[in-house]
Protein backbone atom coordinates (compact mmCIF):
# COMPACT_ATOMS: atom_id res chain seq x y z
CA UNK A 1 0.00 0.00 0.00
CA UNK A 2 1.37 3.40 -0.63
CA UNK A 3 0.47 5.00 1.84
CA UNK A 4 2.15 8.40 0.98
CA UNK A 5 -0.80 8.25 -2.29
CA UNK A 6 -3.69 7.77 -0.11
CA UNK A 7 -2.58 11.04 2.07
CA UNK A 8 -2.90 13.00 -1.17
CA UNK A 9 -6.20 15.08 -0.74
CA UNK A 10 -8.17 17.45 -3.38
CA UNK A 11 -10.83 20.03 -2.57
CA UNK A 12 -14.19 19.70 -3.76
CA UNK A 13 -14.94 23.75 -4.55
CA UNK A 14 -18.47 22.89 -6.40
CA UNK A 15 -20.33 20.32 -7.96
CA UNK A 16 -18.06 20.14 -10.63
CA UNK A 17 -14.85 20.71 -10.20
CA UNK A 18 -12.08 19.31 -8.00
CA UNK A 19 -8.84 21.44 -7.00
CA UNK A 20 -5.73 19.54 -6.34
CA UNK A 21 -4.84 21.50 -2.72
CA UNK A 22 -2.58 19.27 -1.17
CA UNK A 23 0.49 22.17 -0.74
CA UNK A 24 -2.17 24.80 -0.43
CA UNK A 25 -3.05 25.84 2.71
CA UNK A 26 -5.11 28.88 1.77
CA UNK A 27 -8.48 29.60 3.22
CA UNK A 28 -10.38 29.35 -0.23
CA UNK A 29 -14.24 29.01 1.28
CA UNK A 30 -14.88 32.94 1.17
CA UNK A 31 -14.26 33.48 -2.24
CA UNK A 32 -16.25 29.79 -3.09
CA UNK A 33 -19.06 31.00 -1.04
CA UNK A 34 -18.82 34.48 -3.10
CA UNK A 35 -18.64 33.27 -6.76
CA UNK A 36 -20.55 29.92 -6.67
CA UNK A 37 -23.72 29.68 -7.91
CA UNK A 38 -27.17 27.89 -6.09
CA UNK A 39 -27.16 24.29 -6.59
CA UNK A 40 -28.56 21.34 -5.57
CA UNK A 41 -28.37 17.47 -5.63
CA UNK A 42 -25.01 17.35 -3.27
CA UNK A 43 -26.94 15.41 -1.04
CA UNK A 44 -25.29 16.33 2.05
CA UNK A 45 -21.33 17.65 0.44
CA UNK A 46 -21.32 20.22 2.46
CA UNK A 47 -18.44 22.90 2.79
CA UNK A 48 -15.08 22.10 1.18
CA UNK A 49 -14.72 18.76 1.33
CA UNK A 50 -11.33 16.90 1.22
CA UNK A 51 -11.60 13.83 -1.34
CA UNK A 52 -9.35 10.85 -0.99
CA UNK A 53 -9.48 8.62 -3.74
CA UNK A 54 -8.75 5.29 -2.84
CA UNK A 55 -8.77 2.62 -5.13
CA UNK A 56 -7.39 -1.06 -5.24
CA UNK A 57 -4.05 -1.66 -6.56
CA UNK A 58 -2.99 -5.22 -8.35
CA UNK A 59 -2.14 -6.73 -4.80
CA UNK A 60 -5.38 -5.55 -3.11
CA UNK A 61 -4.43 -3.05 -1.02
CA UNK A 62 -5.43 0.27 -1.22
CA UNK A 63 -3.85 3.38 -3.11
CA UNK A 64 -4.03 6.59 -3.64
CA UNK A 65 -5.11 7.31 -7.17
CA UNK A 66 -2.32 9.53 -8.80
CA UNK A 67 -4.98 10.49 -11.47
CA UNK A 68 -6.12 14.10 -11.92
CA UNK A 69 -9.28 13.58 -13.84
CA UNK A 70 -12.33 15.53 -12.41
CA UNK A 71 -14.92 13.80 -11.54
CA UNK A 72 -18.93 14.38 -12.01
CA UNK A 73 -19.24 15.48 -7.89
CA UNK A 74 -22.85 15.87 -8.75
CA UNK A 75 -23.42 12.24 -10.43
CA UNK A 76 -21.61 10.89 -7.49
CA UNK A 77 -23.52 11.93 -4.85
CA UNK A 78 -27.09 12.46 -6.82
CA UNK A 79 -27.13 9.03 -8.52
CA UNK A 80 -24.63 7.02 -6.33
CA UNK A 81 -24.66 7.94 -2.96
CA UNK A 82 -28.13 7.22 -0.61
CA UNK A 83 -27.62 8.82 2.84
CA UNK A 84 -28.73 7.00 6.50
CA UNK A 85 -29.39 8.33 9.38
CA UNK A 86 -27.89 7.17 12.68
CA UNK A 87 -31.34 6.52 13.45
CA UNK A 88 -31.30 3.54 11.17
CA UNK A 89 -27.62 2.12 12.65
CA UNK A 90 -30.46 1.05 15.87
CA UNK A 91 -32.65 -1.32 13.31
CA UNK A 92 -30.15 -4.78 13.43
CA UNK A 93 -29.52 -4.39 9.58
CA UNK A 94 -26.47 -7.36 9.61
CA UNK A 95 -25.09 -5.64 6.75
CA UNK A 96 -24.76 -2.40 9.16
CA UNK A 97 -23.01 -1.09 11.19
CA UNK A 98 -24.26 -0.93 14.94
CA UNK A 99 -24.64 2.89 16.29
CA UNK A 100 -21.87 1.87 18.26
CA UNK A 101 -19.41 0.42 16.15
CA UNK A 102 -20.58 3.64 13.95
CA UNK A 103 -19.66 6.43 16.57
CA UNK A 104 -15.96 4.24 17.46
CA UNK A 105 -14.86 4.34 13.54
CA UNK A 106 -15.39 7.52 13.27
CA UNK A 107 -13.55 7.72 16.62
CA UNK A 108 -10.66 5.92 15.44
CA UNK A 109 -10.66 7.75 12.36
CA UNK A 110 -9.98 10.60 14.20
CA UNK A 111 -7.70 9.38 16.11
CA UNK A 112 -5.23 7.48 13.93
CA UNK A 113 -6.07 9.57 10.42
CA UNK A 114 -7.24 7.79 7.29
CA UNK A 115 -3.84 6.38 6.57
CA UNK A 116 -3.73 4.03 9.79
CA UNK A 117 -7.62 3.93 9.47
CA UNK A 118 -7.37 2.23 6.44
CA UNK A 119 -4.86 -0.08 7.56
CA UNK A 120 -6.74 -0.81 10.34
CA UNK A 121 -9.87 -2.10 9.46
CA UNK A 122 -10.13 -2.32 5.49
CA UNK A 123 -6.97 -4.15 5.08
CA UNK A 124 -6.55 -6.08 8.31
CA UNK A 125 -9.45 -7.24 7.21
CA UNK A 126 -11.40 -6.91 10.03
CA UNK A 127 -14.56 -5.04 8.33
CA UNK A 128 -15.73 -4.55 4.42
CA UNK A 129 -15.52 -1.40 2.52
CA UNK A 130 -19.05 -1.89 1.99
CA UNK A 131 -20.26 -2.13 5.57
CA UNK A 132 -18.04 0.29 6.49
CA UNK A 133 -19.62 2.60 4.26
CA UNK A 134 -22.55 2.85 6.86
CA UNK A 135 -20.79 4.03 9.20
CA UNK A 136 -20.18 7.29 7.80
CA UNK A 137 -24.49 7.51 6.81
CA UNK A 138 -23.79 6.14 3.58
CA UNK A 139 -25.47 3.37 1.73
CA UNK A 140 -24.41 1.00 -0.44
CA UNK A 141 -25.77 1.74 -3.86
CA UNK A 142 -28.49 -1.05 -4.82
CA UNK A 143 -27.14 -1.42 -8.23
CA UNK A 144 -23.50 -2.51 -6.88
CA UNK A 145 -25.04 -4.91 -5.08
CA UNK A 146 -22.74 -8.49 -5.80
CA UNK A 147 -19.65 -6.36 -7.01
CA UNK A 148 -16.49 -7.00 -5.18
CA UNK A 149 -15.74 -5.34 -1.74
CA UNK A 150 -12.99 -2.79 -4.12
CA UNK A 151 -15.37 -1.78 -5.85
CA UNK A 152 -16.38 0.30 -3.04
CA UNK A 153 -13.08 2.00 -2.20
CA UNK A 154 -13.90 5.07 -4.10
CA UNK A 155 -17.49 5.56 -2.46
CA UNK A 156 -15.53 4.45 1.45
CA UNK A 157 -13.03 7.38 0.37
CA UNK A 158 -15.83 10.03 -0.20
CA UNK A 159 -17.24 9.07 3.13
CA UNK A 160 -14.56 9.00 5.17
CA UNK A 161 -13.68 12.66 3.25
CA UNK A 162 -16.82 14.03 4.36
CA UNK A 163 -16.67 12.54 7.87
CA UNK A 164 -13.21 14.43 8.45
CA UNK A 165 -14.96 17.60 7.23
CA UNK A 166 -17.77 17.66 9.35
CA UNK A 167 -17.79 19.69 12.53
CA UNK A 168 -17.50 17.74 16.25
CA UNK A 169 -20.16 17.96 18.46
CA UNK A 170 -19.62 20.33 21.70
CA UNK A 171 -19.69 17.75 24.69
CA UNK A 172 -21.21 20.26 26.81
CA UNK A 173 -24.64 21.13 25.14
CA UNK A 174 -27.14 18.30 25.38
CA UNK A 175 -30.15 18.96 26.77
CA UNK A 176 -33.68 21.23 25.77
CA UNK A 177 -32.78 23.27 29.07
CA UNK A 178 -29.13 23.75 27.46
CA UNK A 179 -30.76 25.22 24.29
CA UNK A 180 -32.98 27.46 26.22
CA UNK A 181 -29.75 28.86 28.28
CA UNK A 182 -28.21 29.40 24.85
CA UNK A 183 -30.74 31.22 23.80
CA UNK A 184 -30.68 33.44 26.52
CA UNK A 185 -27.46 33.81 27.19
CA UNK A 186 -26.27 34.72 23.16
CA UNK A 187 -26.30 38.04 21.77
CA UNK A 188 -25.32 37.72 17.95
CA UNK A 189 -27.61 34.64 16.99
CA UNK A 190 -27.40 33.77 13.56
CA UNK A 191 -30.69 31.68 12.00
CA UNK A 192 -30.82 30.20 9.18
CA UNK A 193 -34.00 29.09 7.93
CA UNK A 194 -35.75 26.98 5.24
CA UNK A 195 -39.09 25.71 3.77
CA UNK A 196 -39.98 24.07 6.40
CA UNK A 197 -40.86 27.04 8.75
CA UNK A 198 -43.82 28.40 6.49
CA UNK A 199 -45.66 25.20 5.75
CA UNK A 200 -47.85 25.48 8.99
CA UNK A 201 -49.34 28.41 6.72
CA UNK A 202 -50.03 25.37 3.62
CA UNK A 203 -46.62 26.42 1.66
CA UNK A 204 -45.75 23.33 0.54
CA UNK A 205 -41.82 22.43 0.96
CA UNK A 206 -39.65 21.08 -1.57
CA UNK A 207 -38.06 17.93 -0.58
CA UNK A 208 -40.81 15.94 2.04
CA UNK A 209 -41.58 12.87 0.66
CA UNK A 210 -45.01 12.51 -1.06
CA UNK A 211 -45.92 15.96 0.19
CA UNK A 212 -43.11 17.94 -0.86
CA UNK A 213 -43.48 20.41 -4.23
CA UNK A 214 -40.89 17.90 -6.11
CA UNK A 215 -42.86 14.77 -5.23
CA UNK A 216 -46.32 16.49 -7.33
CA UNK A 217 -44.22 17.43 -10.38
CA UNK A 218 -43.85 14.17 -12.28
CA UNK A 219 -46.63 15.29 -14.64
CA UNK A 220 -44.62 18.23 -16.10
CA UNK A 221 -41.88 15.17 -17.55
CA UNK A 222 -38.78 16.84 -16.32
CA UNK A 223 -35.72 14.53 -15.43
CA UNK A 224 -35.48 15.65 -12.67
CA UNK A 225 -38.54 18.17 -10.50
CA UNK A 226 -35.75 20.92 -9.82
CA UNK A 227 -35.57 21.68 -13.06
CA UNK A 228 -38.61 23.92 -12.69
CA UNK A 229 -36.53 26.34 -11.07
CA UNK A 230 -33.26 25.91 -13.68
CA UNK A 231 -32.78 29.33 -15.16
CA UNK A 232 -31.67 28.21 -18.60
CA UNK A 233 -35.11 26.02 -18.62
CA UNK A 234 -36.94 28.95 -17.39
CA UNK A 235 -35.30 31.24 -20.40
CA UNK A 236 -36.12 28.36 -23.02
CA UNK A 237 -39.60 27.83 -21.61
CA UNK A 238 -41.03 29.82 -18.56
CA UNK A 239 -44.56 27.37 -18.61
CA UNK A 240 -42.95 24.93 -16.20
CA UNK A 241 -42.11 27.35 -13.36
CA UNK A 242 -45.19 29.12 -13.60
CA UNK A 243 -47.32 25.80 -13.90
CA UNK A 244 -45.83 25.51 -9.89
CA UNK A 245 -45.54 29.20 -9.10
CA UNK A 246 -48.81 29.43 -8.23
CA UNK A 247 -48.56 26.91 -5.30
CA UNK A 248 -45.63 28.63 -4.13
CA UNK A 249 -46.30 32.15 -3.77
CA UNK A 250 -47.63 33.80 -0.78
CA UNK A 251 -50.87 34.60 0.48
CA UNK A 252 -52.32 37.68 2.56
CA UNK A 253 -49.71 39.13 4.89
CA UNK A 254 -49.51 35.75 7.30
CA UNK A 255 -46.85 34.59 8.66
CA UNK A 256 -45.89 31.62 11.48
CA UNK A 257 -44.89 31.29 15.04
CA UNK A 258 -41.52 30.56 13.91
CA UNK A 259 -41.56 33.57 12.28
CA UNK A 260 -42.83 35.53 15.21
CA UNK A 261 -39.59 33.62 17.26
CA UNK A 262 -37.01 35.18 14.90
CA UNK A 263 -38.71 38.72 15.20
CA UNK A 264 -38.39 37.96 18.86
CA UNK A 265 -35.14 37.74 18.70
CA UNK A 266 -34.44 40.52 17.13
CA UNK A 267 -36.98 42.24 19.40
CA UNK A 268 -34.26 41.21 21.98
CA UNK A 269 -31.48 42.50 20.33
CA UNK A 270 -30.70 39.20 19.75
CA UNK A 271 -30.42 38.20 16.29
CA UNK A 272 -27.58 38.88 14.23
CA UNK A 273 -28.68 37.93 11.07
CA UNK A 274 -31.51 35.61 9.36
CA UNK A 275 -30.06 33.78 6.41
CA UNK A 276 -33.33 32.45 4.65
CA UNK A 277 -33.92 30.50 1.53
CA UNK A 278 -37.11 31.12 1.18
CA UNK A 279 -38.76 32.95 -1.61
CA UNK A 280 -41.96 33.90 0.11
CA UNK A 281 -41.05 36.67 1.89
CA UNK A 282 -42.42 35.96 5.28
CA UNK A 283 -39.85 37.35 6.94
CA UNK A 284 -39.85 40.72 5.87
CA UNK A 285 -43.69 40.54 6.17
CA UNK A 286 -43.04 39.53 9.95
CA UNK A 287 -41.06 42.56 10.52
CA UNK A 288 -37.49 41.10 10.11
CA UNK A 289 -35.35 44.29 9.43
CA UNK A 290 -33.74 44.45 5.96
CA UNK A 291 -30.20 45.12 7.34
CA UNK A 292 -30.90 41.78 9.75
CA UNK A 293 -32.36 39.64 6.66
CA UNK A 294 -30.54 37.56 3.49
CA UNK A 295 -33.03 36.39 1.39
CA UNK A 296 -30.19 33.85 -0.12
CA UNK A 297 -32.44 33.13 -2.65
CA UNK A 298 -34.18 36.15 -3.50
CA UNK A 299 -37.81 36.00 -3.51
CA UNK A 300 -41.26 37.44 -4.73
CA UNK A 301 -41.23 41.20 -3.16
CA UNK A 302 -40.15 42.19 -6.86
CA UNK A 303 -39.73 41.06 -10.15
CA UNK A 304 -38.06 41.90 -13.21
CA UNK A 305 -38.21 41.39 -17.42
CA UNK A 306 -35.76 39.15 -18.58
CA UNK A 307 -35.21 40.96 -21.18
CA UNK A 308 -35.40 44.66 -20.10
CA UNK A 309 -35.19 44.28 -17.13
CA UNK A 310 -37.94 46.33 -15.88
CA UNK A 311 -38.68 45.69 -12.41
CA UNK A 312 -41.84 45.78 -10.13
CA UNK A 313 -43.32 45.00 -6.98
CA UNK A 314 -43.84 41.50 -7.30
CA UNK A 315 -47.65 41.29 -6.20
CA UNK A 316 -48.08 42.69 -9.46
CA UNK A 317 -47.45 39.59 -11.24
CA UNK A 318 -49.60 37.60 -9.22
CA UNK A 319 -52.55 37.92 -10.57
CA UNK A 320 -51.47 36.50 -13.63
CA UNK A 321 -49.81 33.56 -12.07
CA UNK A 322 -53.07 32.11 -10.28
CA UNK A 323 -55.17 32.81 -13.63
CA UNK A 324 -52.36 30.47 -15.17
CA UNK A 325 -51.20 32.97 -17.38
CA UNK A 326 -47.42 34.01 -18.37
CA UNK A 327 -46.58 37.62 -16.75
CA UNK A 328 -45.21 39.80 -19.81
CA UNK A 329 -43.29 43.21 -18.88
CA UNK A 330 -45.55 46.31 -19.60
CA UNK A 331 -43.06 48.21 -20.14
CA UNK A 332 -41.82 45.90 -23.47
CA UNK A 333 -45.56 45.93 -24.42
CA UNK A 334 -46.13 49.53 -24.46
CA UNK A 335 -42.44 50.15 -26.32
CA UNK A 336 -43.80 47.58 -28.88
CA UNK A 337 -47.09 49.02 -29.15
CA UNK A 338 -45.66 52.29 -30.02
CA UNK A 339 -43.33 51.24 -32.36
CA UNK A 340 -46.64 48.88 -34.50
CA UNK A 341 -47.99 52.42 -34.03
CA UNK A 342 -45.74 54.39 -35.39
CA UNK A 343 -44.90 51.69 -38.57
CA UNK A 344 -49.22 50.89 -39.18
CA UNK A 345 -48.17 47.37 -38.91
CA UNK A 346 -49.63 44.57 -36.53
CA UNK A 347 -47.95 41.09 -36.39
CA UNK A 348 -50.35 37.93 -36.22
CA UNK A 349 -48.93 35.86 -33.79
CA UNK A 350 -47.20 32.65 -35.75
CA UNK A 351 -47.98 28.90 -35.48
CA UNK A 352 -44.17 27.95 -34.47
CA UNK A 353 -43.23 25.40 -31.74
CA UNK A 354 -42.57 27.69 -29.50
CA UNK A 355 -45.72 29.52 -29.17
CA UNK A 356 -47.30 25.78 -29.16
CA UNK A 357 -45.18 25.46 -26.33
CA UNK A 358 -46.64 28.60 -24.63
CA UNK A 359 -49.88 27.51 -25.04
CA UNK A 360 -49.50 25.23 -21.75
CA UNK A 361 -50.81 28.87 -20.41
CA UNK A 362 -53.18 31.34 -21.68
CA UNK A 363 -51.86 34.37 -23.14
CA UNK A 364 -51.03 37.49 -20.82
CA UNK A 365 -53.65 39.29 -22.24
CA UNK A 366 -57.44 39.68 -21.60
CA UNK A 367 -58.22 41.15 -24.64
CA UNK A 368 -58.99 39.57 -28.22
CA UNK A 369 -57.18 42.07 -30.07
CA UNK A 370 -54.24 41.14 -27.63
CA UNK A 371 -54.74 37.48 -27.86
CA UNK A 372 -54.96 37.66 -31.85
CA UNK A 373 -51.92 39.36 -32.46
CA UNK A 374 -48.21 37.99 -31.01
CA UNK A 375 -45.12 40.20 -29.36
CA UNK A 376 -42.55 38.22 -29.22
CA UNK A 377 -39.96 40.56 -28.24
CA UNK A 378 -42.11 41.20 -24.76
CA UNK A 379 -39.70 39.94 -22.14
CA UNK A 380 -41.33 37.57 -19.55
CA UNK A 381 -41.38 39.08 -15.90
CA UNK A 382 -39.39 36.27 -13.62
CA UNK A 383 -40.08 36.89 -9.92
CA UNK A 384 -36.36 37.67 -8.17
CA UNK A 385 -35.97 34.78 -6.86
CA UNK A 386 -32.32 32.59 -7.30
CA UNK A 387 -32.61 30.16 -9.73
CA UNK A 388 -30.63 27.10 -9.72
CA UNK A 389 -27.77 28.34 -12.23
CA UNK A 390 -28.17 31.95 -10.86
CA UNK A 391 -25.04 33.67 -8.49
CA UNK A 392 -26.57 34.44 -5.21
CA UNK A 393 -26.96 38.07 -3.84
CA UNK A 394 -23.05 39.18 -3.07
CA UNK A 395 -24.56 40.54 0.27
CA UNK A 396 -24.74 36.87 1.50
CA UNK A 397 -21.09 36.48 1.16
CA UNK A 398 -20.27 39.81 2.14
CA UNK A 399 -22.20 39.65 5.63
CA UNK A 400 -21.39 36.38 6.02
CA UNK A 401 -17.16 36.20 5.43
CA UNK A 402 -16.62 40.23 7.11
CA UNK A 403 -19.36 40.63 9.27
CA UNK A 404 -21.17 37.71 11.15
CA UNK A 405 -18.29 35.51 11.47
CA UNK A 406 -16.64 37.06 13.72
CA UNK A 407 -19.66 38.37 15.56
CA UNK A 408 -21.47 34.78 16.30
CA UNK A 409 -22.41 33.27 19.71
CA UNK A 410 -25.05 30.97 18.44
CA UNK A 411 -26.27 29.44 15.64
CA UNK A 412 -29.63 28.11 15.05
CA UNK A 413 -30.99 26.17 12.04
CA UNK A 414 -34.70 25.63 10.91
CA UNK A 415 -36.95 24.25 8.76
CA UNK A 416 -34.21 22.77 5.98
CA UNK A 417 -32.03 20.24 5.61
CA UNK A 418 -29.32 21.83 4.21
CA UNK A 419 -29.22 20.40 0.81
CA UNK A 420 -28.86 23.58 -1.64
CA UNK A 421 -25.22 24.77 -1.96
CA UNK A 422 -23.70 27.16 -1.01
CA UNK A 423 -26.18 28.22 1.63
CA UNK A 424 -25.65 24.44 2.78
CA UNK A 425 -21.77 26.00 3.18
CA UNK A 426 -22.73 28.75 6.12
CA UNK A 427 -22.95 26.01 8.65
CA UNK A 428 -19.49 24.39 8.32
CA UNK A 429 -18.09 27.47 7.70
CA UNK A 430 -18.37 29.62 10.71
CA UNK A 431 -16.31 28.66 13.64
CA UNK A 432 -16.73 25.04 15.44
CA UNK A 433 -16.64 26.19 18.70
CA UNK A 434 -19.98 28.13 18.20
CA UNK A 435 -22.74 26.25 19.44
CA UNK A 436 -25.01 25.01 16.95
CA UNK A 437 -29.00 24.04 17.28
CA UNK A 438 -31.21 22.29 14.73
CA UNK A 439 -34.81 22.80 14.42
CA UNK A 440 -36.58 20.67 11.48
CA UNK A 441 -38.99 17.69 11.12
CA UNK A 442 -35.99 15.40 10.28
CA UNK A 443 -32.64 14.96 11.02
CA UNK A 444 -29.65 15.14 8.92
CA UNK A 445 -26.89 12.98 8.82
CA UNK A 446 -24.14 15.66 7.14
CA UNK A 447 -23.55 17.82 9.66
CA UNK A 448 -22.98 17.33 13.42
CA UNK A 449 -25.15 20.02 15.30
CA UNK A 450 -25.04 20.41 19.24
CA UNK A 451 -28.85 19.57 19.98
CA UNK A 452 -31.39 18.23 17.58
CA UNK A 453 -34.75 19.59 17.92
CA UNK A 454 -37.32 17.49 15.89
CA UNK A 455 -40.79 18.27 14.95
CA UNK A 456 -42.75 20.71 13.77
CA UNK A 457 -40.97 24.24 14.31
CA UNK A 458 -43.67 26.02 15.48
CA UNK A 459 -44.09 23.52 18.52
CA UNK A 460 -40.42 23.77 18.92
CA UNK A 461 -40.01 27.17 19.57
CA UNK A 462 -43.50 27.90 21.33
CA UNK A 463 -42.25 25.30 23.68
CA UNK A 464 -38.30 27.13 24.08
CA UNK A 465 -39.81 30.30 24.32
CA UNK A 466 -42.38 28.86 27.45
CA UNK A 467 -39.31 27.80 29.37
CA UNK A 468 -37.33 30.57 28.56
CA UNK A 469 -40.22 32.70 30.40
CA UNK A 470 -41.22 34.57 27.06
CA UNK A 471 -44.39 35.39 25.75
CA UNK A 472 -45.34 33.81 22.01
CA UNK A 473 -47.97 35.68 21.12
CA UNK A 474 -49.68 34.18 18.00
CA UNK A 475 -52.85 33.28 16.69
CA UNK A 476 -51.55 30.08 15.69
CA UNK A 477 -50.33 28.68 18.98
CA UNK A 478 -53.10 27.87 21.44
CA UNK A 479 -52.99 29.44 24.36
CA UNK A 480 -53.01 25.99 26.75
CA UNK A 481 -50.45 24.34 24.35
CA UNK A 482 -47.85 21.46 25.74
CA UNK A 483 -45.46 19.77 24.34
CA UNK A 484 -45.01 16.18 24.02
CA UNK A 485 -41.14 15.69 24.14
CA UNK A 486 -39.17 12.61 23.91
CA UNK A 487 -35.59 12.26 24.25
CA UNK A 488 -34.60 9.69 21.09
CA UNK A 489 -33.75 6.02 22.02
CA UNK A 490 -29.64 6.20 21.72
CA UNK A 491 -29.09 9.46 21.59
CA UNK A 492 -28.24 11.67 24.39
CA UNK A 493 -28.99 15.29 22.38
CA UNK A 494 -32.06 14.70 20.14
CA UNK A 495 -35.29 15.33 20.82
CA UNK A 496 -38.77 14.77 19.22
CA UNK A 497 -41.62 16.95 19.80
CA UNK A 498 -45.13 16.85 19.52
CA UNK A 499 -48.55 18.72 20.71
CA UNK A 500 -50.17 16.71 23.95
CA UNK A 501 -53.28 15.51 22.90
Amino acid sequence: MDTAAVSQTCLVTGPYDIVDTSDDESETTPDALADAPRVSGVNGLSGSVQVKILEASDDGSLDGSEDDEEWDIESVFEETLGEIDDQYLFQGDPNACTYDEAIQYRNDLRTFGPEEFCSRTIEAGTITAKKLLTAFNLRPPPDMEGSPDDAYYQLLSVGISRELSKRIKLPQYNTIDDAVDLLKQSRNIIVLTGAGISTSLGIPDFRSKDIGLYSKLQHLGLSDPQEVFDISLFREDPTYFYSVAKDIIPEGDRFTPTHKFIHMLQQKGKLLTNYTQNIDNLENIAGILPEKLIQCHGSFATASCIQCKYQVDGTVIFPDIRANRIPRCDKCIALLRAQKGANGMKRKRSANGQDKKRRRFDSNSDSEEEEDYDIPEAGVMKPDITFFGEPLPTRFSERLTTHDKDLVDLVIVMGTSLKVAPVSDVVPYLPSNIPQIYISRDPVSHVNFDIDLLGDCDIVVAELCRRAGWELNHEMVPKDQKADIKLQDGFTSRYRFSVEN
